[in-house]
């Protein structure tokens, strides 16, 4: 587990790591950096690099958390990712519907393998499924999510490459958007994000602006129209 610098949420928690591109926002996929860097550096859980790789004994690891955590689950790999096999799945699963007072943040781009399985696994209240969506071709990604029984839905819209003008949102509770960051940066247009912005307060939806992103995404900041959006599921936003 390790403190996280990503905005929407506390902290990552890595029960697998490795993963392989499948859509055009994984062109410049942190995590695959991230992974060779740690790999150079020796640690024993990146020995396989960038391959999909199960680590059973960070199973343990929620049950020693005493305070309540909001947690990004697999930030280095994608839990449905199809060489992680179901039974796997299912013991992520129990560790999240066994810690009841951890928020667990899921999030894939591998939306049809998240259908298949879904009905096998049990969706209780902290365990939040989101999905990738990063222009109109995996548009389809948010009706596979939407026929999930996951109770609490999410979109990252991130890297955002191109316009979502038709976002199906009447079973989403929230939806994050953020540009694409580093030296290869692919640019974002504002209009896009105003039109997710318009989108998610027609839907009464709530709505995180994560970064504009870029070659230097601190100096780029996260402000638009002058204003911070840091908005979350209202199932959060109670407690």
């Amino acid at each position: 587990m390790a403190t996280s610098s990503i905005e929407w949420t506390e902290m990552t928690w890595n029960p697998t790591t490795g993963c392989d591109k499948v859509s055009a926002g994984c062109k410049f996929c942190y995590a695959e950096v991230m992974s060779r860097r740690l790999h150079a550096m020796g640690l024993q859980k990146y020995k396989n690099n960038f391959d999909i790789s199960l680590h059973e004994k960070a199973l343990e690891t929620p049950y020693s958390w005493k305070k309540p955590r909001v947690v990004f689950v697999n930030s280095m790999s994608d839990l449905f990712h199809p060489k992680v096999p179901f039974s796997f799945i299912q013991k992520v699963f129990t560790v999240m519907n066994e810690c009841p007072t951890h928020t667990f943040q899921v999030l894939t781009k591998r939306a049809n393998i998240l259908a298949d399985y879904s009905k096998e696994l049990t969706w209780s209240s902290n365990i939040w499924m989101g999905v990738s969506v990063e222009n109109e071709k995996v548009i389809d990604r948010i009706d596979l999510l939407s026929k999930t029984e996951a109770q609490v839905k999410f979109l990252s819209l991130e890297p955002l490459l191109g316009p979502l003008s038709n976002l199906k949102l009447d079973k989403i509770d929230w939806v994050i958007v953020g540009g694409e960051s580093g030296y290869k940066a692919r640019p974002i247009d504002k209009e896009w994000v105003t039109e997710i912005h318009e989108q998610c307060i027609e839907a009464k939806v709530p709505f995180f602006f994560k970064q504009w992103g870029g070659k230097n995404k601190k100096k780029s900041g996260r402000i638009l129209d002058g204003k911070t959006y840091n908005e979350m599921p209202k199932i959060l936003a109670a407690v």
